[in-house]
């Protein structure tokens, strides 16, 4: 297969799967300010776990660009990607991808917050103290150590967050987001989160019905719907109607 082709291919099905698989919880219902408002209020029954990743990426050939791109932590030029999950990696509430490296993870999820609930609380490593939602382990004391009961709940705290590092681990699974990204910067954004709707969809987070679907000899238009995964289905059918809940 020529260079040109697998190209074109690679790019048809790209743009197919992000239109079909929503990248995260919220994008998936944003478009119905209605389901939006339900789903805000059913999240702060979850304490939601926050972190991020950094994958390396070309040298920028702009030196601004340069500059901006260079994480002194991997020595490298990278893009900054946060995800907050639910309790067990059960599904990708919301994703921000692309950010320049060096950006600090707590200003990242600040820009975050506003799309949740005020109420809403969540849970991060030691780059998120001091944002009065999220929920960190406990610090060392300058010149002093941890007390034994301090110790224990570090050790609980990070056993319920290493589900986030799960679905990470999920989506860096796909070479292109596990390895240096060599495509064109531009197209970065789409591609991590067409690889976040199918690793939704992978664990049932995201559940895909196809309703309608007419084939002729050129072309098969698919008309679908999206549904919640059983974890969010569970706590929300007690109070809210099944068609409010279907998009």
């Amino acid at each position: 297969m020529s260079e040109s082709t697998a190209n074109s291919t690679f790019n048809y099905w790209q743009s197919l799967f992000r239109e079909a698989l929503p990248a995260s919880l919220l994008e998936q219902v944003k478009k119905c300010e209605e389901e939006s408002e339900i789903i805000r209020e059913a999240l702060t029954e979850y304490e939601l776990i926050v972190d991020s990743a950094e994958q390396v990426r070309e040298r920028p050939k702009d030196y601004n660009q340069q500059k901006i791109f260079y994480s002194g932590k991997k020595k490298n030029h990278t893009f900054k990607n946060q995800f907050i999950v639910l309790p067990k990696g059960e599904d990708i509430v919301d994703v921000v991808v692309g950010k320049p490296g060096p950006k600090s993870d707590i200003n990242i999820c600040r820009e975050r917050l506003a799309k949740f609930d005020d109420k809403q609380r969540l849970s991060g490593d030691k780059a998120y103290l001091g944002e009065q939602q999220i929920r960190t382990p406990h610090k060392k004391p300058k010149n002093g150590e941890l007390t034994p009961q301090q110790k224990k709940d570090n050790k609980l705290f990070s056993s319920n967050r290493i589900f986030v590092e799960h679905v990470i681990r999920l989506v860096k699974i796909f070479k292109i987001a596990g390895e240096r990204f060599r495509l064109n910067s531009s197209k970065y954004s789409e591609v991590i989160l067409t690889i976040c709707g199918l690793v939704r969809l992978r664990t049932g987070a995201l559940v895909l019905q196809v309703i309608k679907a007419s084939e002729s000899t050129e072309t098969i238009e698919v008309v679908f719907a999206h549904t919640f995964g059983a974890v969010l289905m569970q706590s929300l059918m007690g109070e809210t109607p099944k068609t409010a809940l279907h998009r």
